[in-house]
């Protein structure tokens, strides 16, 4: 089954990634959308229509975010990524077939997304903006207004709920498969560094050099002070303890400082948006030549390894009902109609051929020759300028739509981490950048 690889190529940070993460934010809330486009059905779920301007209006919305609202930079991506225009809205039929599918199974299992979640949700995000007028500005960017917003936070609700109750009976891993997995990535975890920090505010520097200097005189016990000083709640009382670098990412600031502490060490004053830390590097994992238990791991590691198992396991579980779901319901698609503003004659584009540097060579956004290396790099023209290659993740801050993971919370002010890589803490969406 198709996982959304069109819609989700183009993630972007902030409110943007909403229409690719749940393209329904690129419509209007009853399904039909602001511009008028062709008409028509696409498809039809169960009885449900889907309006073919609604699929094209995610469409537009996405080459726009590319920025290849022009025909010959679009036709070029489509080549360049192997798609047609034919491809592309089926693709994204399909991602709005779905989103049908769970929506009317979670009706028929009586799951609905709690009022309140959802308020609170639309707070956090609104609070990224200082005026009523830039929150309305940062919609509008995407086409979107804010009940639109909270209805892709309630379907990202609804599908988190729908996610667990369906994997309820998801196998656990093995302890083959996890040591399988460990096996796998154990390297990634070479040379990782566990931390603890004390953190005051940018106005307590006097305080934070006399904390500093005890410590260093071996006069103050680190976790003691954490726990006396520290600023950061969430980590005081654990002697400030902030987890391993590899499962966390820290503001820049923060790993620079600790990147240049071996075990045992503490760190001078170290100055970041959150106020001052101080720094000691608490441990350094060494990955073994070979590993035969999981035991060989610290903790934290195991968890996390146990953790993406699980969350592999429930992902399979989730869509295979998703799939069933596909094969009991009616699902009609409808032929597309003429006249679409994306679509472009692709006898008139091709993909590019690697030359004898082993480059791809491609247009950027704005339909200008670039060469793509092997390592990733890009080279914009005749002129050797190295770009960056659009790299896709899950960078959006905020990102509600997101399954599992819908607009996490925590005390902002407090942490030094930019993200919880493994998913879950409090320092999950802290300190974002």
């Amino acid at each position: 089954m198709k996982k959304l690889s069109f819609a989700k190529s183009f993630a972007t940070v902030g409110l943007a990634a909403l229409c690719a993460v749940s393209v329904v934010g690129c419509a209007d809330g009853d399904g039909q959308n602001k511009e008028t486009y062709t008409g028509g059905v696409a498809a039809t779920v169960n009885g449900t229509e889907i309006q073919e301007d609604t699929v094209t209006a995610a469409i537009q919305g996405i080459r726009e975010q590319m920025g290849t609202t022009d025909e010959d930079s679009w036709g070029q991506w489509l080549a360049e990524n192997d798609y047609t225009p034919e491809s592309v809205r089926q693709e994204i039929i399909d991602s709005y077939v779905d989103q049908e599918l769970i929506k009317q199974g979670s009706e028929s299992m009586d799951i609905h997304a709690d009022e309140e979640e959802v308020n609170q949700y639309v707070e956090s995000m609104r609070s990224n903006y200082d005026t009523d007028e830039a929150w309305a500005a940062a919609l509008e960017a995407v086409g979107m207004t804010e009940d639109e917003y909270r209805e892709n936070i309630e379907l990202s609700l609804v599908s988190q709920q729908l996610r667990s109750k369906v994997s309820e009976d998801a196998a656990e891993p093995t302890d083959e498969e996890l040591l399988t997995s460990a096996q796998t990535y154990v390297t990634s975890y070479d040379g990782a560094k566990k931390s603890s920090h004390i953190l005051f505010d940018a106005s307590d520097e006097a305080l934070a050099q006399e904390v500093l200097e005890k410590l260093q005189a071996g006069e103050l016990d680190f976790a003691t002070a954490a726990e006396s000083y520290s600023k950061d709640t969430g980590s005081a009382n654990d002697g400030g303890n902030v987890g391993w670098d590899k499962l966390t990412q820290f503001v820049t600031e923060y790993t620079e400082a600790l990147n240049g502490l071996k075990k045992g060490e503490i760190s001078g004053l170290v100055p970041s948006t959150y106020g001052i830390h101080i720094i000691q590097c608490t441990d350094v994992f060494e990955a073994p030549e070979k590993l035969e238990s999981m035991d060989q791991l610290p903790e934290e590691f195991q968890e996390a390894v146990k953790a993406m198992l699980n969350s592999n396991n429930e992902s399979q579980a989730y869509y295979a009902w998703v799939e069933q779901q596909r094969e009991g319901a009616d699902i009609v698609v409808n032929d597309m109609p003429e006249g679409l503003p994306y679509y472009v004659d692709m006898a008139n584009y091709q993909k590019s051929e690697s030359d004898t540097t082993g480059a791809i060579t491609g247009v950027d956004e704005n339909g200008n020759p670039v060469a793509i290396q092997q390592d990733g790099t890009v080279t914009e023209g005749t002129e050797g300028a190295e770009g960056d290659a659009a790299a896709e993740g899950d960078a959006a801050q905020g990102d509600a739509a997101a399954e599992g993971d819908a607009a996490a919370e925590g005390d902002a002010d407090a942490q030094p981490a930019e993200g919880d890589a493994a998913g879950e803490g409090d320092q999950a969406d802290q300190a974002t950048e």
